[in-house]
């Protein structure tokens, strides 16, 4: 990626940070386009230019994380077994959020949790979201094709396999909202339920 990627990527990302700050600390209702801009430092023009509403900004968070264990995943090394090489591109995706986000979590987790929750049963957040996912799960189902010799579109299998991460991944994040859990829970929490889609999902022992 060249500097002026880069650097748009950045804007992007900021943007998107400051939306969903701001959204769990005052409701959906409570911020404009202009407060998310004066927050990321920039105009509201330029938040037009990459956003074309609040939701649109606060969901790009979720494709870009996806789309980034895409991408990681295609630079696994060959021989390593494919959920060995889910899982290690979902954790780089989390060290390259921690890297990237522009602001720490606040203190009070559980304040942070109850607006997470307000936020996320937002409409226009939730049409968002699902539009996110669709497209990150077609990134990536290509990525396994390439990786398991398939083909994204005639077979089922990398959309099987996609379509269980992305289920990982909602399924946890949901729990983890639910339960008002620590930033740091959930990264172990994802990589849990991968572990358990990993063993074919065997039942819980009683």
């Amino acid at each position: 990626m060249g500097l002026r990627e880069r650097k748009k990527q950045a804007t992007r990302t900021a943007l998107s940070w400051a939306a969903i700050r701001l959204i769990v600390e005052r409701g959906y209702d409570g911020v404009l386009v202009e407060d998310i801009a004066t927050e990321a430092g920039v105009s509201a023009r330029t938040f037009n230019n990459y956003f074309s509403s609040k939701a649109e900004a606060v969901a790009s968070r979720h494709l870009d994380r996806c789309l980034q264990v895409a991408e990681a995943l295609r630079d696994r090394p060959a021989g390593e077994p494919l959920w060995e090489a889910i899982t290690q591109a979902v954790l780089a995706q989390f060290e390259q959020t921690a890297q990237v986000t522009a602001a720490p979590l606040p203190r009070d987790t559980q304040a942070w949790a109850a607006g997470l929750r307000l936020m996320t049963a937002v409409p226009a957040i939730k049409a968002e979201t699902l539009r996110a996912s669709a497209d990150a799960e077609t990134a990536l189902a290509a990525a396994v094709a390439a990786r398991t010799g398939t083909d994204p579109e005639a077979d089922l299998y990398p959309k099987l396999v996609a379509a269980a991460v992305m289920a990982a991944n909602t399924v946890t994040f949901k729990h983890f909202v639910g339960i008002g859990g620590r930033p740091a829970e959930l990264r172990a929490m994802l990589i849990g339920a991968l572990d358990q889609l990993a063993a074919g999902l065997p039942e819980p022992p009683r």
